[in-house]
């Protein structure tokens, strides 16, 4: 992904509200499984991890990407913003990753 991507992506995801919370239990299977259904559906999400969440922010975007095979856009304080692209139907369309000649 692009600087330009992720940039345009932080745009779109800075009006989103979290539609997901991560808690005292951190990251179960479960969690992960609705996680990943709901990249499939959104594409673009934004996790809220609950001041009672022991584990860091960072770690548990990098965790959650890698198991749901999808990229970080950004981490800001507590909050997890995720993007995948869809296999069935594109919803976002990414600025072209062109390179500079």
């Amino acid at each position: 992904m692009t600087s330009k991507q992720r940039s345009y992506l932080k745009g779109l995801a800075m009006t989103m509200d979290p539609i997901f919370q991560l808690g005292k239990s951190s990251l179960t299977p479960e969690n992960t499984q609705a996680i990943a259904e709901a990249l499939e559906a959104r594409e673009l999400i934004k996790i809220n991890v609950l001041q009672n969440c022991a584990d860091d922010p960072n770690e548990l975007a990098q965790i959650v990407a890698e198991r749901t095979h999808s990229q970080v856009v950004q981490v800001i304080g507590k909050k997890i913003v995720l993007y995948k692209e869809s296999k069935n139907k594109k919803k976002i369309e990414l600025p072209p990753a062109n390179k500079k000649n």
